[in-house]
């Protein structure tokens, strides 16, 4: 496997987990870090390693950063980030948007770019 297929993998499995992050489903082991009697009571990480928090809040940390690198693309870059986000996320490649061109070629075209940009971006950033 050569380096830029390595990274376009690495980047597929970013946008995927990023597109899971950004839609607020939560897929964690273990219990909730809140007593929902206590309201905003929270359990400290200290003890909690086993649980799975230190991983989580690195992983809310490097999709907050890929979050904030796609919101700072421009248009068309970001809604083609979007969309192949969702593909990737679901194994599908049926999600398009009406602001990316009809045309198959251009389309890809714009995601190709897209992905060069981001990737950039978040190799800046340290998240890639």
């Amino acid at each position: 496997m050569n380096l830029a297929t390595e990274t376009e993998a690495i980047l597929d499995d970013i946008l995927s987990r990023w597109h899971h992050w950004a839609s607020h489903a939560r897929m964690v082991k273990g219990f909730a870090p809140r007593a929902l009697v206590c309201g905003e009571f929270k359990i400290s990480r200290q003890y909690d390693d086993a649980n799975g928090a230190l991983d989580s809040d690195l992983e809310d940390s490097a999709m907050a950063a890929v979050d904030f690198q796609v919101s700072e693309m421009a248009d068309p870059y970001r809604t083609a980030i979007h969309c192949n986000a969702r593909n990737l996320s679901l194994g599908l490649s049926v999600w398009s948007s009406p602001r990316l061109p009809q045309d198959r070629a251009e389309r890809a075209a714009i995601v190709v770019t897209a992905r060069c940009i981001l990737s950039k971006r978040l190799t800046s950033a340290g998240v890639l």
